[in-house]
């Protein structure tokens, strides 16, 4: 059956796993934008033509996700509905030999660093001069900032330097720039995002430079929330901790993956950083930084993980305590150096370990939000559901940490901060009412 054409492409960008490959997809936007061509994005109306899918190849999870929205989207093509679909990303990066293959209906791909060649397929121009000028898929209050691509470890179950290839930074003028037109567009909270935000700066200006850049962009005149994902805890630069706790606008907020806290998985995961290492360093964080707010994210199942070393996470949480831990379960990822280990714990069990330590973890979140209770925080309005509002303190990102339900007899605009006394807390979420200060 022949596509329905339409006298106008209209494009629609899918975009699958992280906020890095969020923020590609908005540069895409941006681009198609200035060169005239109608975008949106995850649109459900069915009134476009045209599909770009932008996937993630990380875990075994992901990859099925993404091959299911493209074999979906492929489906749509064949019973008319669409005359074009592309595939981008983490995933096309990865196997887009197998996938040309086994996928032909697809009409190209592409990897993550090729995006003048998607705009070559719209006879579109790549416009340099759009720096920062990103068409955002999310509300217009928040937005992620990129400081750099790709990543120099070799953590041995890994599988983003395959697709994101090495180290890459961002000029910071490039990213000030960026910034200020974000702001100017309504943002008032940029995340930034890395796969290691610690080495910014090194193949650049020859050293780690995240905490100069975070003077820069806290100068940025309306930018009242700056929030730091994604660090690296070996060689962390001690300086980031100083600037974070003198400038106002930086949240006291920090997100570390550490994946393990057995030695003995640590070293199997190439983590360079040993259980006391890391305990110290969370000891000088909160000596610098009092109340911050600590999350990370850990693995469980990694090749030849023994149940001691599962209790070994449960006592480094309960004696660190966290207030934000996110669990995944291992993935074995072809052509990292932990695909050589046998795959030896089954995923139910896997499973079982990732509950039992969400299980001790959810225990101290209670305690946590339950200190809270009869304080009064700045919340920023990120929605309204089901008749009621909900917003974030600076010790919450979006998505993956806590909401506060607010209460309130005026009207609210979302994307506006306001005063919340706390009046109840739950495992993973808080209550409160609006005060007039």
């Amino acid at each position: 059956m022949k596509a329905r054409t339409l006298t106008k492409d209209k494009v629609n960008i899918i975009t699958l796993g992280c906020s890095k490959n969020l923020v590609d997809s908005e540069v895409l936007s941006g681009q198609l934008k200035a060169n005239d061509i109608d975008v949106a994005h995850e649109n459900d109306k069915l009134d476009h033509n045209i599909v770009v899918i932008n996937t993630c190849g990380f875990i075994d999870k992901a990859k099925e996700e993404s091959i299911n929205t493209i074999l979906d989207q492929v489906d749509l093509k064949k019973r008319g509905k669409l005359d074009k679909v592309y595939v981008t990303g983490c995933l096309s990066e990865r196997y887009r030999g197998d996938l040309e293959a086994e996928i032909p209906e697809v009409d190209a791909w592409f990897g993550t660093m090729e995006l003048p060649l998607i705009l070559k397929k719209f006879e579109a121009d790549y416009k340099a001069e759009l720096l920062g000028e990103r068409f955002l898929s999310t509300p217009q209050h928040y937005a992620y900032l990129k400081i750099s691509e790709g990543c120099n470890r070799t953590c041995s179950f890994c599988a983003i330097p395959l697709m994101r290839g090495g180290h890459i930074s961002r000029p910071m003028e490039d990213l000030v720039k960026e910034a200020k037109n974000l702001v100017k567009g309504g943002v008032k909270e940029i995340m930034l995002i890395a796969q290691e935000l610690t080495y910014y700066g090194l193949d650049l200006y020859k050293k780690r430079s995240l905490a100069d850049l975070l003077n820069q962009l806290a100068d940025v005149e309306g930018l009242e929330w700056i929030r730091l994902h994604y660090a690296y805890p070996n060689k962390f630069p001690m300086e980031v901790l100083e600037v974070m706790r003198d400038r106002k606008n930086i949240c006291n907020y920090l997100d570390m993956p550490l994946q393990h806290a057995s030695d003995h998985m640590l070293k199997a995961m190439k983590r360079q950083s040993t259980r006391k290492e890391m305990e110290d360093l969370i000891a000088a964080i909160r000596a610098t930084n009092p109340g911050i707010c600590l999350r990370t994210t850990l693995i469980t199942g990694f090749p030849g993980e023994t149940l001691e070393d599962v209790e070994e996470v449960k006592d480094f949480l309960i004696k660190n305590r966290f207030d934000r831990v996110g669990i995944f379960q291992y993935s074995h990822e072809e052509n990292t150096s932990a695909y050589e280990l046998e795959n030896d714990i089954p995923a139910a069990e896997k499973q079982r370990r990732a509950e039992e330590i969400m299980e001790v973890q959810q225990e101290i979140s209670l305690e946590k939000n339950m200190e809270k209770v009869g304080q009064t925080l700045r919340v920023l309005i990120d929605k309204k559901e089901a008749g009621r509002y909900l917003g974030r303190t600076e010790f919450d990102s979006v998505e993956v940490d806590n909401e506060v339900v607010i209460h309130s007899k005026k009207k609210l605009k979302i994307g506006e901060f306001v005063q919340v006394k706390i009046t109840k807390a739950y495992d993973y979420d808080l209550e409160g009412e609006v005060v007039e200060l």
